[in-house]
Parts: C-alpha cells; sequence; structure tokens
C-alpha cells in the first residue's frame, strides 16, 4: 500500500499540480497586495476613505445611537454596538480582486501561448527528412532496414 501512495503521489502530475497551487496561492498574494495596497487607495481618494474595506451603510441603528453616531464609527465599532451594516466596501475590494485576477491570468496565458508557438512553429520548419521507399514495391520502410517488411526484397544499405 505505501508502494502504491509513493506511485501515487511523487508521479509528474501530481507533483506539477502541487507547484501550480503553491505558485498560485503566491500568485493570489501579489494580486491581493496589488489591489489593497495601490488600488484601494487611490480608490479610497476617489470616495473620500481612507480604506474601502471599511465603507459601509448603516441598515439599522443599534438603541440609543443615530446613524450620524454608527458612521463616526470604523466597520468593526459598528458591528460591535449592534448596527446592522451593509459593507459594501468589502465586496467591490473582492470584486475588483477578482477582476485583476482574470486579467493577469488572462495575459500570462496569452503569453505562454504565444511561447509554445513559436517553438511549435520553428519545430515545423525544420525540413522532415523524406521517407525511405522500396526500389521494387515502392512502401515505405525504415532508414536502418536491411530486407522490405512489404515484399521481403533484399536492400542495399
Amino acid at each position: 500500500m505505501w508502494k502504491e501512495f509513493k506511485e501515487f503521489a511523487f508521479k509528474g502530475n501530481v507533483m506539477d499540480m502541487a507547484v501550480g497551487v503553491m505558485i498560485g496561492a503566491a500568485f493570489g498574494a501579489i494580486v491581493t497586495s496589488l489591489v489593497n495596497d495601490i488600488f484601494m487607495p487611490l480608490l479610497g481618494l476617489i470616495v473620500n476613505t481612507k480604506n474601502l474595506d471599511q465603507v459601509f451603510a448603516v441598515l439599522k441603528c443599534p438603541e440609543g445611537m443615530d446613524v450620524a453616531a454608527v458612521k463616526a464609527l470604523d466597520l468593526a465599532a459598528a458591528k460591535e454596538a449592534g448596527a446592522t451594516v451593509l459593507s459594501y466596501g468589502a465586496f467591490i475590494s473582492a470584486v475588483i480582486n477578482f477582476i485583476l485576477i482574470a486579467v493577469i491570468i488572462f495575459f500570462v496565458v496569452k503569453l505562454i501561448k504565444k511561447a509554445t508557438s513559436l517553438t511549435k512553429k520553428k519545430e515545423e520548419e525544420a525540413p522532415a527528412k523524406e521517407p525511405r521507399l522500396c526500389p521494387y514495391c515502392k512502401s515505405e520502410i525504415a532508414e536502418d532496414a536491411t530486407r522490405c517488411p512489404h515484399c521481403t526484397s533484399q536492400l542495399e544499405a
């Protein structure tokens, strides 16, 4: 059973997939940093807030507080105070994160396809050697054959 597990775990496909998952996790961290550290502050300037994740709408105020008092709190404090809030800033952040990941993956896949197509073109440009034909039956034979497999004629070296 251990031998079967080792064969499965160390197959090329499983190892390739593991490497892909690790690179994907690192790639996700880079894109998350790009969104949180670069795009969100710029978007925060547009909506006039320091952190877009903290933008929320008050749906229901807790007893003894009004909307202005709840809006003066940050998101975590408003939730802790018992306010019902719609934190649309976090949703916008997640959507932007998704769109950026999709765009970047699109360009990476496009780049990989272009690189592989260039490699294939180089392989196709190499002239294919003409097949060796039997002088008697005109069938295709192997380069190192001494006898034709079709008509069994003796061939010259």
